[in-house]
């Protein structure tokens, strides 16, 4: 690949432009979040029920005596084998970071439209630790539109990014959202994201965000073409 090659001098120069377009983007993230957490709350008054290893839950039963409980949409239909790939890498990088999170009130769990009977073989293939629960048999994918109803099916659109009639031909798309349960067990929903909201979550993006080729993604036939469940990956070259 061609670049631009310099001295030393000139590349300190050019690296010290670059850091103070790195500070601004530092700060803005720092509001961007302020701005998440004072976002105005709204009541959850749905009975939710799911289905998991622990057996029959209510959504305040998910936050497993903390405040906080973080959900990621874990897109897995139920006629599926396999857990859909991209939800896959967000899960490898959150794996391993609930315990830490557990530390600061903060509870996170996958749920998926699927019987549990459908993802825990595919989760234990991944080798992941976390809890994932089945919303099969209520409202809850659709409420937080993450999976299309049968009338959303055939007409190929749905709700979702807050954008009315978005184009769509499957069933599931991916999510995260955020609750607060306060000391009477009343529940809000405080936030949700989707689509290129999630990229923050995936910090093996950021990670190729510094190599020189990037993300390397402008050829494929859609951004995240190059992933793969960890286990299917060819041998690296």
């Amino acid at each position: 690949m061609s670049h631009p090659i310099v001295t030393q001098e000139e590349w300190i120069d050019a690296r010290k432009k670059l850091l103070a377009k790195e500070k601004e983007f530092t700060r803005l993230r720092d509001e961007l979040g302020e701005a998440v957490r004072s976002l105005p709350w709204t009541r959850v008054r749905e009975d939710y029920v799911f289905h998991g290893p622990d057996g029959v839950e209510t959504l305040a039963d998910l936050f497993e005596g903390r405040t906080q409980l973080i959900v990621y949409h874990f897109m897995f239909d139920p006629e599926w084998e396999d857990g859909c790939k991209s939800c896959s890498l967000l899960a490898d990088h959150y794996d391993p970071a609930i315990v830490h999170l557990q530390q600061r009130d903060v509870t996170m769990v996958m749920v998926s439209r699927a019987p549990l009977e459908r993802f825990e073989p595919f989760k234990r293939r991944m080798g992941w630790t976390f809890k994932w629960v089945s919303s099969h048999g209520c409202d809850f994918n659709f409420d937080y539109h993450v999976s299309a109803r049968p009338e959303e099916v055939a007409k190929g659109a749905l709700d979702y990014n807050y954008q009315n009639d978005m184009k769509f031909g499957g069933t599931e798309l991916p999510g995260i959202s955020v609750f607060f349960k306060d000391d009477d067990r009343t529940i809000y929903h405080t936030y949700s994201s989707y689509a290129r909201g999630l990229d923050r979550f995936l910090g093996v993006y950021h990670l190729l965000d510094i190599v020189p080729k990037g993300r390397d993604e402008a050829g494929l036939p859609y951004g995240m073409d190059w992933v793969r469940h960890h286990d299917r990956y060819e041998e690296s070259k």
